[in-house]
C-alpha cells in the first residue's frame, strides 16, 4: 500500500469512526456501557474469524506468533479502557463534544511514537498537531470550564486511544490484520462481558440497541480496525493519529444531521483548522529514506 492509499484509508476509517459517536450515544439509551462493548467486540471477533483463518493458513510458520499475540494483548487491555471511559463519557457528553475531545490523542501519538518506536516526527508533523489541538479547542467552544464528568471521560480516553495508535503501528511488521485486530477485541470482549455482569441484560434492549451494535461491531470494530493495523504499514503512528483525527468533524456532522446538535462559528474556525491540519501532514518527510 503506498502512502497516499493509506491515507484515504485512514481518512475512511475517521468517517466511519465519527459516525459511530452517534451509535454509540443512541445505544447508551438501551444497554449499559460495558455490555453494548461486550457485544459490539463479540461480534467483531465472529466477523473477522473467517479472514484470521484464511490469513494464518497463508502465513504458516512464517511469523513470530506469540510475539504478534503478546502484543495484541496489550493493544486489547489499552483499547479497553480508552473504550470504557469513552463509553462511559458518552453518557452525559454531546456527540459533537466527544468527537473533538477524542481527537485530543492526536497531540500525544507523536509523543508515545518518539519514546516508544524512536520515530522523531518531522517539524511539520508536531506543527499539524498543534494546529489539531486548537482547532478541537475551538471546535470546544473556546473554554474548557463547561466540560462536564462525561466531557472529563472521554479526554481522558484520548490518552489511552494515543498508546492505542504506537501499539497498532509496532503490530504492522507482523503482516497479521485480521489476526492482531480479532485477538485484541477477544480481549476487550471477555474483559468487557465481566464488568457487565454488574448491568442488567434485557433481550429486548439488546433488540433495541441492534442496529447500533451492528455498526459498532462489523464496520467500526472489525472492519475498520483491520484496516487500520493495514493501512499503518505505509504511514507513521503521528501522521495517522492527525488524519485520524478528522473522525471529530464526521462525528459533527453526522450529530447536525440526525441530532440537531450545531457549532458555534468558532467550532467552524476549529474545524477549518484541523483540515488544514490533514494538509500539512501531507508534506513529503526528506528523513523518511534514514530512519
Amino acid at each position: 500500500m503506498t502512502r497516499f492509499r493509506a491515507d484515504l484509508t485512514l481518512l475512511a476509517c475517521a468517517a466511519i469512526w465519527g459516525v459511530a459517536f452517534l451509535c454509540q450515544k443512541r445505544a447508551m439509551a438501551h444497554i449499559g456501557p460495558f455490555l453494548f462493548i461486550a457485544l459490539r467486540s463479540w461480534l467483531a471477533c465472529l466477523t473477522l474469524s473467517p479472514l484470521v483463518w484464511r490469513e494464518c493458513r497463508v502465513a504458516g510458520s512464517k511469523v513470530k506468533m506469540p510475539a504478534m499475540l503478546s502484543l495484541a494483548g496489550y493493544a486489547g487491555l489499552v483499547f479497553f479502557g480508552a473504550a470504557a471511559l469513552q463509553q462511559m463519557g458518552l453518557m452525559t457528553a454531546s456527540v459533537t463534544n466527544s468527537g473533538f475531545l477524542t481527537a485530543l490523542y492526536v497531540v500525544l501519538t507523536p509523543i508515545f511514537s518518539w519514546l516508544l518506536m524512536g520515530h522523531r516526527p518531522a517539524p511539520w508533523v508536531w506543527i499539524a498537531a498543534s494546529l489539531s489541538f486548537v482547532g478541537t479547542w475551538l471546535l470546544g467552544g473556546g473554554s474548557l470550564t463547561l466540560l462536564a464528568h462525561g466531557d472529563v471521560l472521554v479526554a481522558l480516553s484520548a490518552i489511552l486511544w494515543a498508546l492505542h495508535v504506537v501499539i497498532v503501528g509496532l503490530a504492522a511488521r507482523f503482516d497479521l490484520a485480521a489476526s492482531f485486530t480479532a485477538t485484541q477485541f477477544v480481549v476487550v470482549a471477555v474483559l468487557a462481558s465481566l464488568a457487565a455482569l454488574r448491568e442488567p441484560f434485557e433481550v429486548e434492549a439488546i433488540l433495541r440497541a441492534g442496529p447500533d451494535i451492528l455498526y459498532l461491531g462489523i464496520l467500526s470494530s472489525a472492519i475498520t480496525f483491520t484496516l487500520l493495523s493495514v493501512a499503518m504499514r505505509a504511514t507513521k503512528p503521528a501522521e495517522a493519529s492527525v488524519i485520524l483525527s478528522t473522525e471529530s468533524l464526521f462525528a459533527a456532522l453526522a450529530a447536525f444531521l440526525f441530532m440537531k446538535e450545531s457549532l458555534p462559528p468558532i467550532g467552524w474556525i476549529g474545524a477549518a483548522a484541523i483540515f488544514l491540519a490533514t494538509v500539512i501532514v501531507q508534506l513529503p518527510d526528506k528523513a523518511e529514506s534514514r530512519d
